[in-house]
């Protein structure tokens, strides 16, 4: 006969399991995927199945707890391209530009990680070797007027459409580039 505390060990998967399919921080659904397979080792391990349980702990539970957080890591960073030095009237409202994009993509879960580059074509260079994900410069037509705008210049559709849509400021405009793939030049 079983227990009443089985079947309440029991009733904790479809809820865990539910709860981790309506998440959506994907660092909160890695601690409710743990939690998901520490309950189901626990589960075969009270049913008799030590071997299963054993198997699940280590390899369904910490391994592949520990490979999807390696995989969330590195793939939710915004990599944005920056020129190292920065005219002095400028360098304010560049702090500002990237404190704003910060801020919009911390609503996505995503990290902005800085470039630095020593000039202009270099970052342009950047941009089109998919080093990274999007240049903020000052096109030198509007340096030479004196005015404080910038350019910020995208090659991922998902985030161009974000920054389009949030990143609204009268002395930024947001381009979508497309970079031609290595492949295709052949």
């Amino acid at each position: 006969m079983i227990d009443i505390y089985v079947y309440i060990i029991i009733a904790l998967l479809p809820l865990a399991a539910l709860m981790l399919v309506f998440q959506v921080n994907p660092y909160n659904a890695l601690v409710i995927r743990a939690i998901l397979g520490a309950v189901s080792a626990l589960v075969y391990a009270v049913l008799g199945a030590a071997d299963v349980a054993l198997t699940e702990a280590l390899v369904g539970t910490m391994l592949a707890v520990t490979l999807y957080v390696i995989a969330v890591r590195s793939s939710l960073v915004m990599r944005l391209g920056i020129l190292k030095q920065v005219e002095k009237e400028t360098e304010s409202y560049l702090t500002e530009l990237i404190a704003n994009i910060r801020q919009i993509i911390n609503k996505y879960h995503l990290r902005l990680e800085l470039v630095e580059y020593p000039n202009q074509q270099s970052l342009e260079w950047g941009l089109l070797a998919k080093e990274v994900h999007g240049i903020c410069s000052q096109p030198e037509e509007l340096k030479l007027k004196g005015k404080p705008t910038y350019e910020t210049a995208i090659r991922v559709h998902r985030l161009f459409e974000i920054m389009q849509k949030e990143l609204t400021s009268s002395q930024t405009s947001v381009t979508y580039i497309i970079v031609p793939n290595q492949e295709d030049k052949h």
